[in-house]
């Protein structure tokens, strides 16, 4: 990247999100953009998350672009390795790589009120940009709790979506801390080569079967010969989610019959009622977030299993302390506790033009415009922003539709001309937030008795959207200029030398 660089447009990351914004900004006929990933490759949390049992809870022919569809997937619920050779692929396919900037974290980007520009400061130099589209996602940065005594803890310690492959884990004594959707994977996992496994279980999830099966050689054979057969299968596992919503959102009591059906799952696996009680949440299924899973309970039954109920309380040494004061001495500590959602540490990076970050400006809380644009940070858009995030669909439909959404922000910004920025209207944003929370409280989410990773310090749930797709889709098809305020700029803004050398080339391989 050359120093000072100027683009149209810059991504942040390169996960599903990233990567799909590149290739919608290509297929405007933008090519005047760059992807800032701080890794070495693309993948996102697709890329690091690789522990052990690692795969996707969303049937794969619904965890891809609609228009990159995947003939191969090898299984109904395909795994990480298979998901991350998707996103390569799409890479590859759609020309993004002269567009990556790998080992590029972003350290600050601020916002250039007369210019009308962004200043982004990366670990391998400085560049500037007209639009600012932060594709970082909620599940980017790991979360540790703060656990007395873990930094005078002596064995190995690492979190799930940072795992360590080099450490060998057979016949150690581990201690799995969290029992959200990376942890009913990785128990079952290292459950049969580990000596002892003990998992600190704070709140016991709901657990139903996973309908996972191979994806056989004449099925592929069909989907690629005959691309409208994926089309309609994936049609179709989108429409069962769609009817799915309403027992989410407007009756949370219908879903007693899935209960029922979680309750006869743990019946049929754990026979030791002491166990099974451990195992049984007191809240309403759908309240957090429901997790497939056949190998999760018949690991827990294994003799060289303990669960600990109530979670980690603090650690003495090299022995782990439960809130049920239970003592065990263990060699490891994986922790599967999650990510920093609603606090996201992109918002630290991110500065208005008086110098007030992001993370400031929302202290009581995350909110956006249609889950998009922040007022005070003109031209500055983020994918999977607040209330945006599914309980039971493909975040690959929500990410498609803010695409529509950033695709008619830069045609708008196009036909207003001249230098120009889209500014939220606060009054826009608040609407919006209150109509959303609104619909919130006829929720599962806010009714069912749970405190899950979806609600924020104050107790607001900032991190679903409460529709379905099909709405939400809807909602983001094109910008509401009524909702933004035109800024113009105070000055004009030389391209440097680069920045034209840079704008041809990129013209060039455009018409080629």
């Amino acid at each position: 990247m050359a120093k000072h660089e100027h683009v149209r447009v810059a991504v942040i990351g390169s996960g599903f999100g990233g990567l799909g914004a590149a290739v919608r900004l290509r297929r405007e006929g933008i090519t005047d953009f760059v992807v800032l990933e701080r890794a070495d490759s693309v993948g996102g949390t697709w890329r690091d998350n690789s522990y052990p049992g690692c795969a996707c809870d969303v049937p794969s022919h619904l965890y891809s672009f609609s228009f990159a569809p995947n003939p191969d997937w090898p299984r109904t619920f395909s795994g990480q390795r298979h998901i991350r050779a998707y996103l390569e692929h799409v890479t590859d396919t759609f020309g993004i790589r002269p567009h990556l900037r790998l080992n590029h974290e972003v350290r600050r980007m601020q916002w250039d009120a007369d210019a009308l520009r962004w200043t982004i400061e990366t670990g391998s130099g400085t560049l500037t940009a007209d639009v600012v589209v932060s594709a970082t996602g909620p599940l980017s940065d790991p979360k540790i709790p703060d656990i007395p005594g873990l930094d005078g803890f002596t064995g190995k310690v690492f979190h799930s979506a940072r795992w360590d492959h080099d450490y060998d884990l057979r016949g150690k004594r581990v201690a799995m801390v969290g029992t959200g959707a990376s942890a009913i994977q990785i128990v079952p996992a290292i459950q049969p080569e580990v000596g002892r496994l003990t998992l600190f279980q704070r709140t016991p999830p709901w657990v139903m079967r996973r309908m996972d099966r191979a994806i056989s050689g004449p099925e592929r054979w069909l989907h690629r010969a005959l691309p409208a057969t994926a089309t309609l299968r994936r049609g179709i596992l989108w429409g069962i989610r769609e009817l799915q919503v309403g027992a989410f959102t407007k009756h949370p009591g219908e879903l007693g019959l899935v209960e029922k059906l979680a309750r006869a799952n743990i019946a049929k696996a754990i026979k030791d009622p002491a166990l099974r009680a451990k195992l049984t949440p007191s809240y309403r299924i759908g309240c957090k977030r429901i997790l497939l899973s056949n190998t999760y309970y018949p690991a827990l039954a294994q003799p060289n299993v303990d669960v600990v109920a109530g979670g980690l309380k603090e650690v003495r040494g090299d022995v782990v302390v439960g809130s049920d004061g239970s003592e065990t001495e263990v060699d490891a500590i994986v922790f599967g506790t999650g990510f920093h959602v609603t606090d996201m540490p992109i918002a630290d990076r991110v500065f208005d033009a008086d110098g007030r970050s992001l993370a400031e400006h929302w202290k009581d809380g995350v909110q956006s415009l249609r889950g998009a644009t922040v007022d005070g940070f003109p031209n500055w858009m983020t994918i999977i922003g607040p209330n945006t995030g599914l309980g039971n669909s493909s975040m690959i439909l929500m990410i498609e539709s803010q695409l529509n959404y950033m695709a008619d922000y830069l045609r708008q910004l196009n036909v207003l001309g001249g230098r120009a920025a889209l500014a939220a209207r606060p009054s826009a944003v608040g609407a919006w937030n209150r109509r959303v929370q609104k619909r919130m409280e006829r929720t599962v989410w806010k009714s069912g008795g749970c405190d899950s990773w979806y609600l924020d310090a104050n107790g607001r749930n900032t991190t679903l959207w409460p529709g379905t797709t099909g709405e939400f889709r809807r909602e983001t098809r094109q910008v509401d200029l009524a909702e933004y305020e035109v800024v113009r700029a105070a000055r004009p803004a030389a391209p440097t030398a680069e920045a034209a050398a840079r704008r041809a080339a990129r013209k060039k391989e455009a018409a080629s």
